[in-house]
This record gives structure tokens, C-alpha cells and sequence, in this order.
């Protein structure tokens, strides 16, 4: 007796197929799984067992034999369990076995039959649309997450007895429509505005800077200064998120077990704010079975790493190559998986160990020796990737009692819009899509400044000593000053301005 189905187990970001066949033998009784399972699907055994007998059904006294094919994947997650119990039924001729062929199932059991939520439903769903199954067989409370594909029919089930009573009766799977436009229309009120934060001019005008170009950001500051309290408005101000970018940044999520059972899409770009104390798997991902880390959780959003340099220096070189490429490649033995991590990356820091280098209330007590030590935790190759730096001093009691407030993120966000409408214009026939990402042969076509402002900053880099890679921040970053100015050229003032906010490279005290 044999009964065949479908499945799919999630490695990276991508789903892949599996056909779960199960054959019950006369001999004596045996339960054996093979095609490569972790330990869950192993231990699943026990749970499927007291699942089926809980349900009311007998359980087959046969050799049981499930083969999870192609075989020299490996399969990792609890979601086999329904799939491989619904095969045992069918096989044990509880309903149609030829039933089962046409859908993708997946689930996890307890041991009462009822049926539990599994990570990565939405990278599942999109495999079952391209396996052109007749639907798909998922737990309840995975639906609205699914149901984000269009087109997939669905049999959404709360136990074991449903998935026996659907194939029984031969029910047809149902389509849910999820209203995409009502999920982008729920906008949630971020409860920080920009306007919140008084003084700190500078300081705003940067991050209008980074979020219109994605240029990843340094603020230095000494505490109480208002750094952390800029980055959390930061979100305000970001343009929101096309569809694409929301189906990318929900599957990483839902791989990472971080979406609610009513969350059907991530539909506001993430912010992450890791402690200091987190371990390299954390920051960038990893695990005998490779998991995404932090800065693949920002995919789309903001990565902010507050007290930057009470990081590890081990874990802060460990951003140095996903910040260039958009990506994150881990390699194991047995695999090599890609997780995507295109994030804009906003750091805190103090200027030296007191804190108070350059505060006009307090005197440091740092010497230039103790704080250039305290500055190289952070090496030259990551602080070249960092486009902006720029200092965020004390906020004086005169700037804290006036009443008036700088722009609204809402007007600061319409800004933005339009600055990165010129910038989609300007990329449209590239895979380059903002100006911080830009090539080299984009920054000679699109970034070359007049005689002017190419003597202004030969002048620059001269005198700060500026690395290569230094002088193509500070053109991407011209270039998208020029566009908040809706200017079609940049001009001297736009380089003026973007070699002011490349603190760290005029040393210390700079």
C-alpha cells in the first residue's frame, strides 16, 4: 500500500519541493523515515504516532516506510509531520490515497491530532503556485500569510480529522483573496515624528540625506545628545514599500518564526536594534542549518547598532562585504546559502570613552592617544562604507525650551519621494536602484562634478587624506543632495556640503 504527496522544506530563503511517498509493508512493525531529515522530522515519529491514535484512528501494525525525496536534500522543519501522517492514513485506505497526489501539504501534529503553525508558509506557497498543485493543505493559523498568493487554492486545517473529512467528502480547495491595497492602506502611525526632536539640524538633514540616496550613516555624539532618539524617527520618513520589497521582507520573517498568526504581510520597513552583546550568528545569520541574522531581518529597512564600537570588532568586520553586496552568502559543508540583506545601516557611537569629547558642558578626559585607540575598534575598510558622518552634539537649553519645531516626517517623507522618483528615472535601465548604490561607471555618468567641484574636493582629499573609496561616498553623496534640490547638475554647494558629513576621515578632534 502505497500513498504519495507533496511537500516543501525551506532552505535560505527559497522553498524547495518535496515528494513525501509512504508505504506500509506486512512485517514486523517498523517505522523508518530516510531522505536526509534533521532531527525534527525524526523525532516526528512519536508525535504522528500519538497523533493518529488520539484522532481515533488505529494506527497500521505494518513496516511503515517514508522516503522524502530527492534525497540527497536535506529536509529541516516540523512542517513533514502532517504531510507524512496524512500519507499513513491514505496508504491505511482511510480516505483515497490518489487524493493526496494532487496537493502540497505541510503542518506540524501534536500529540492530540491537532494541528500546529509552521515557519516559512509564504516561501512554501509560492513553490505550491509554481508546482501547480490543485491547493494547498496548511494549518489554520498560517492562512492569511498564505493566502498573499493570489491563485492558490487553500484547505486550511485545525486537525487531523479535518485534513481525513476534506479528502474524504473530495471537497474543493477555497481561494482567499487578500486585499493587498487595504495592507499598504493600514499605514501604522508610527507615534514619532521628526518635528519631536528640537535642534539637531544638521543631524536631520542627514538622515533626510540617507534615506533619500540609502546611504548607511554614522552619528557622533556624546550621551543624552539625541542619537538614538533620531534613529528610531527614521522610519518616519522612509518612502513606503512597493509590494516586491514586502513579499522579500515577509519571507525572511517568516523563515525567522517573527510573523503574528493576523500578520499576512510585512508591510512597514523593519527597524533592528541589536544589543551589542549579540554573537556573530545573530548579527549576519548562521547554525549547522544556516538561519537569517539581524541584518537580513532589516532586509528593506534600517539596521541600528547603537554604542557602535562596544561591539565585538570581529562582528563589526563581519559587515564589511554584505554592506557592498546586497547579500549574504553562508556556506556549510553540505550547502551554501544565499540570504538577501539590502538594509540601510545606522550606527551610534561617542566621540571618545568619556563620552564628552568637544562638549562645551563638560570637559573630556580622554587623551588623543586613549581616544584615536577607542576609534580604531572600528577599522578603515567598515568606516569607508559608512557614506555620512556627522556629529550630533549636546542639545543646548536654549533650543530645548523653544517652541519652534523643524518639518513634519510627513513633508521631510514627500521629499524623499521625490528625490528617489528621480533617482528610478535615472536607473531605470540598471539593476542599480539609489545613489548609494551606484557603480563606477554610473558615478562618471551621472555623479561628475564641474571643474569647480572637482578642485574643491581634490582640495579635500589632499588635506584629509581621503581613501579611494572615500572620494565615491562623497560624489554618491553630492549626487543626492543635488537631487533633494531637484537639480539636474551637481554643484560645487552639493560637494561643499557632502565632504562636511566625512567626519571620522578628518581624525580626531576633526
Amino acid at each position: 500500500m502505497l500513498a504519495k504527496t507533496n511537500s516543501a522544506t525551506v532552505l535560505g530563503v527559497e522553498a524547495h519541493s518535496i515528494e513525501v511517498e509512504v508505504d506500509l509493508a506486512v512485517g514486523l512493525s517498523n517505522f523508518t523515515i530516510v531522505g536526509l531529515p534533521d532531527g525534527t522530522i525524526k523525532e516526528s515519529r512519536e508525535r504522528i504516532t500519538a497523533a493518529i491514535s488520539n484522532s481515533g484512528y488505529s494506527f497500521p501494525i505494518r513496516r511503515i516506510t517514508v522516503n522524502l525525496a530527492p534525497a540527497e536534500m536535506k529536509k529541516i522543519g516540523s512542517g513533514f509531520d502532517l504531510p507524512i501522517a496524512a500519507g499513513i492514513l491514505g496508504a491505511w485506505d482511510i480516505f483515497p490515497a490518489s487524493a493526496l497526489a494532487d496537493f502540497l501539504v505541510v503542518g506540524e501534529l501534536s500529540l492530540e491530532g491537532r494541528v500546529r503553525s509552521v515557519r516559512g508558509i509564504l516561501p512554501m506557497a509560492l513553490a505550491a503556485r509554481r508546482m501547480e498543485v490543485k491547493g494547498m493543505i496548511l494549518p489554520r493559523e498560517n492562512e492569511l500569510e498564505a493566502a498573499v498568493v493570489s491563485g492558490l487554492p487553500l484547505f486550511p486545517v485545525d486537525t487531523l480529522k479535518d485534513i481525513v473529512a476534506y479528502l474524504k467528502d473530495g471537497r474543493e480547495p477555497v481561494v482567499r483573496e487578500v486585499d493587498i491595497e487595504s495592507l499598504f492602506a493600514q499605514r501604522q502611525d508610527q507615534g514619532e515624528d521628526l518635528t519631536d526632536v528640537k535642534g539637531q539640524e544638521q543631524a536631520k538633514r542627514v538622515l533626510e540625506i540617507a534615506a533619500a540616496g540609502k546611504h548607511h550613516l554614522l552619528m557622533i555624539g556624546p550621551p543624552g545628545s539625541g542619537k538614538t532618539m533620531l534613529a528610531r524617527r527614521l522610519p518616519s520618513i522612509m518612502p513606503p514599500m512597493t509590494f516586491d520589497e514586502a513579499l522579500e521582507t515577509t519571507q525572511i520573517h517568516s523563515i525567522a518564526g517573527q510573523l503574528a498568526a493576523s500578520q499576512a504581510l510585512v508591510t512597514q520597513r523593519p527597524f533592528r536594534a541589536p544589543h551589542h552583546t549579540i554573537s556573530q550568528a545573530g548579527l549576519v545569520g548562521g547554525g549547522s542549518i544556516p538561519q537569517p541574522g539581524e541584518i537580513s531581518l532589516a532586509h528593506h529597512g534600517i539596521l541600528f547598532l547603537d554604542e557602535l564600537l562596544e561591539f565585538p570588532r570581529s562582528v563589526l568586520e563581519l559587515l564589511r562585504q554584505p554592506l557592498e553586496e546586497k547579500q549574504l552568502t553562508i556556506s556549510r559543508a553540505a550547502m551554501a546559502l544565499d540570504f538577501p540583506c539590502d538594509c540601510l545601516l545606522v550606527c551610534a557611537m561617542n566621540p571618545c570613552p568619556c563620552g564628552y569629547l568637544g562638549d562645551a558642558r563638560k570637559p573630556c578626559r580622554c587623551s588623543p592617544q586613549v581616544v584615536q585607540k577607542y576609534r580604531s575598534r572600528i577599522s578603515g575598510p567598515l568606516l569607508d562604507r559608512i557614506d555620512l558622518h556627522v556629529e550630533v552634539p549636546a542639545v543646548l537649553f536654549e533650543q530645548l525650551s523653544e517652541e519652534r519645531r523643524g518639518d513634519q516626517s510627513e513633508l521631510i517623507r514627500q521629499r524623499i519621494g521625490t528625490a528617489r522618483e528621480a533617482q528610478i528615472e535615472r536607473f531605470r535601465d540598471s539593476p542599480t536602484r539609489f545613489n548609494g548604490a551606484m557603480t563606477s561607471k554610473e558615478i562618471e555618468k551621472h555623479a561628475t562634478p564641474g571643474a569647480e567641484g572637482l578642485a574643491l574636493l581634490k582640495q579635500a582629499m589632499e588635506k584629509f587624506h581621503l581613501s579611494a573609496r572615500a572620494y565615491t561616498r562623497i560624489l554618491k553623496v553630492a549626487r543626492t543632495i543635488a537631487d533633494l534640490a531637484e537639480s539636474p547638475g551637481i554643484k560645487p554647494a552639493h560637494i561643499a556640503e557632502a565632504i562636511q558629513y566625512r567626519k571620522l576621515d578628518r581624525g580626531v578632534g576633526g
